[in-house]
């Protein structure tokens, strides 16, 4: 269970709010207005930001002064985190050893992931080579080796077309399948939010509210998200 127990982040007049948990295996969009604080909550789960009151809990365990690179969690930005000077096989192969030092069965679950996200044969190629579809699908590929509770994502297709990122999310399911990771994903889309096929965090006016389905929140939007989708 992921806990955000009274959750604050305060600084130079902006301040944000969660108080709500989610279980495992929850797919979870976050969506609102630009600057309203989506990144900032995802950034606060990674570690990247402290809070300024509250806690952080994962399966009861405190994280709020927990490191980044110890907290069961992978994050995604739009820019993939692919390690420009390295092939795209090693850039996996960061997700089981940081040294790069693999073993022969380490280098066969990079060869599977590889295919599990449509990659096969792709391996020594360097992330400029990839198209933007294929540097997503590597990205999904090594937070399924790394196969970590938590999964957040921010933004990470934003820049493909519309075909593209639906089949993107599609990936994202599977691997959320596939590990039981609980997905947060940040989005300005809608649509991206139904394609997850889950919940919807909406935040607006510095409160991220509880997660409903997401069906439910469109079918049935409250004023703020009533006017965020433009909706008479």
């Amino acid at each position: 269970m992921l806990q955000l127990d009274r959750l604050t982040y305060a600084q130079a007049g902006f301040q944000l709010t969660a108080d709500w948990s989610a279980p495992p295996g929850s797919r979870i969009a976050i969506m609102g207005p630009s600057g309203a604080g989506k990144s900032t909550l995802l950034s606060i789960i990674a570690g990247f930001l402290a809070p300024s009151a509250g806690k952080l809990r994962w399966m009861g365990v405190d994280l709020t002064t927990v490191s980044p690179g110890e907290r069961p969690l992978t994050i995604l930005f739009q820019d993939q985190n692919l390690f420009p000077h390295l092939s795209v096989s090693q850039n996996l192969g960061l997700g089981l050893r940081p040294d790069l030092r693999l073993t022969s069965p380490e280098r066969d679950k990079v060869d599977v992931a590889l295919a599990r996200v449509g990659l096969t044969g792709l391996g020594a190629r360097r992330p400029a080579e990839l198209s933007g579809g294929q540097a997503s699908r590597a990205a999904l590929a090594r937070a399924l080796l790394r196969a970590r509770p938590i999964l957040l994502l921010d933004e990470p297709f934003a820049a493909l077309g519309p075909a593209l990122r639906a089949e993107m999310l599609a990936l994202v399911r599977d691997v959320a399948e596939a590990t039981g990771a609980l997905v947060l994903m940040v989005t300005h889309d809608p649509q991206d939010a139904l394609s997850l096929q889950g919940m919807t965090a909406f935040v607006a006016e510095g409160i991220v509210q509880a997660p409903i389905p997401t069906a439910e929140l469109m079918a049935h939007p409250a004023p703020a998200v009533r006017a965020y989708l433009g909706r008479t």
